[in-house]
């Protein structure tokens, strides 16, 4: 039997009673035009009926000449075969960098998605590349297994993911690439390649963050374990207090992140553990109000900073938490409806709270930011291309709406990250290019020989990763 849980929702962090008299006041005083004046931009859409290929947020769009959606491995053979030139996989598009856009010939997996096989021997499934991370667990579950840690955003695609890095949080717990145990990879000359981490130990090092560059992945084979449920608390604290608490509360949770809430003084802070108890609730996000009303505090109070900070410290109850227990797929992922841009750093554990304060300090220093910004914990894995290569990490989030400015995401916060020897998530906003990335990576070299050796023509690379790699 479900119950309902017992606390008030997060949907009332930010709306207590004297913010509400407050922002009554503003919405209907004689400073609420003033305070409401700037009118924001409306992000751009493409032409009705072009073929025209876009990234989650709309920052990244091409036109390519050959739009590909092979059904099986052997039409992704017969396309690398008889095409010519630059050629990219496409999986779901959530990268805010520029890794799929070309005007030459986009290949998108999004056909191949199904489960393959599952070895309960061996503890593993294997599926087809395409296969979205939230459809498998899904799958897995109806089987009674699961995937051993999740990414927030479960509409990616398997290869996409992996390629990337993508991770959950858990000080214990590695990246999803870190369970990738065999793939298949059809490289430009149209030749099938078998790859095992028994086997094939360097090759497969290579393979799990591999950017798209060594070929179009088609199955991969990954660990799994028994199902789960996972009990969720989430609660906010003053900001200094939790950073002081937080190595402890990752090393005591199985899953431990936070959120800065950006001029409030505040942070939430996210918890999950197994859980073995008899009821399942979950309760209805409430992490598009929160946002709703951080906006809002932006859109009146922005050009007061200390009223702002004031008014939402009013406005925020400590006291106020929510509780879940549900499948650990469920619990996981989230549901991002407000579109944003955003880059992300991956900091030694050591480094990564001083890092946050500046972040924070450089943060709060615009007063137009409103959105949270994310920290997680990520265990060390040994891909030559992983931001976690050889150390337990920290990663750093910073997001903006959709259809405001984002450079500044780039141009504040690069020389931070960087001054902490922060590596940059490759499918987030950076502008780091060969001769920056090759200092960060211990096997950047070994992995270039391993690119050249299965593109040797570079037909896998775009503009964005001829930067990368150097190639421009």
């Amino acid at each position: 039997m479900s119950h309902a849980p017992t606390s008030r929702s997060r949907r009332q962090l930010l709306t207590g009673t004297a913010a509400v008299a407050l922002f009554d006041v503003l919405r209907s005083g004689t400073l609420a035009p003033w305070l409401l004046s700037d009118v924001q931009a409306q992000p751009t859409t493409a032409p009705a009926g072009s073929r025209r290929w876009q990234n989650w947020s709309g920052l990244q769009q091409v036109t390519p000449a050959h739009w590909a959606t092979p059904a099986n491995e052997a039409e992704v053979q017969q396309l690398m075969r008889r095409t010519t030139g630059e050629i990219r996989p496409a999986g779901s598009g959530h990268s805010f960098t520029a890794l799929v856009p070309t005007s030459t010939t986009l290949v998108s997996i999004d056909r191949l998605a199904s489960v393959v096989h599952i070895d309960r021997k061996a503890m593993t499934v294997t599926a087809q590349a395409g296969m979205r991370i939230g459809a498998l667990a899904r799958a897995l579950d109806a089987q009674g297994l699961a995937l051993r840690n999740q990414p927030d955003v479960d509409v990616q695609t398997l290869a996409g993911a992996i390629a990337t890095g993508t991770h959950g949080t858990g000080a214990q717990l590695p990246a999803l690439h870190d369970d990738v145990v065999a793939m298949r990879l059809v490289r430009p000359d149209g030749e099938i390649v078998e790859i095992s981490a028994d086997h094939n130990p360097d090759l497969m090092a290579a393979a799990r963050v591999a950017l798209g560059s060594l070929g179009v992945v088609t199955q991969l084979t990954l660990r799994v374990v028994p199902a789960f449920d996972l009990a969720r608390h989430v609660w906010v604290q003053p900001l200094d207090s939790l950073l002081a608490d937080a190595p402890r509360l990752a090393a005591q949770h199985r899953h431990f992140e936070f959120y800065v809430l950006p001029h409030t003084g505040y942070a939430a802070g996210i918890r999950h553990d197994v859980y073995t108890g008899p009821d399942r609730t979950l309760p209805k996000s409430a992490d598009e109000n929160v946002l709703h009303d951080l906006k809002m505090l932006r859109d009146w109070l922005g050009r007061f900073p200390k009223l702002r900070r004031w008014a939402a410290q009013q406005a925020i109850d400590p006291n106020l938490t929510e509780q879940a227990h549900h499948r650990s797929f469920r619990l996981l992922s989230s549901v991002r409806p407000t579109r944003f841009q955003e880059t992300e750093w991956h900091l030694p554990r050591e480094r990564a709270l001083t890092c946050l304060k500046a972040v924070v300090a450089k943060l709060e220093s615009r007063n137009e930011v409103f959105f949270p910004l994310e920290f997680r914990f990520i265990r060390r894995d040994t891909a030559w291309l992983s931001p976690f290569h050889a150390r337990d990490c920290c990663s750093i989030a910073v997001h903006t709406a959709v259809d405001e400015a984002w450079q500044y995401l780039i141009d504040d916060f690069t020389p931070i990250f960087r001054a902490h020897q922060g590596r940059p998530h490759w499918g987030k906003l950076h502008p780091l290019k060969e001769v920056d990335l090759a200092q960060l990576y211990p096997r950047w070299a070994d992995f270039q020989t391993m690119r050249r050796r299965f593109d040797p023509q570079g037909r896998l690379l775009n503009a964005h990763l001829r930067q990368v790699f150097g190639q421009a």
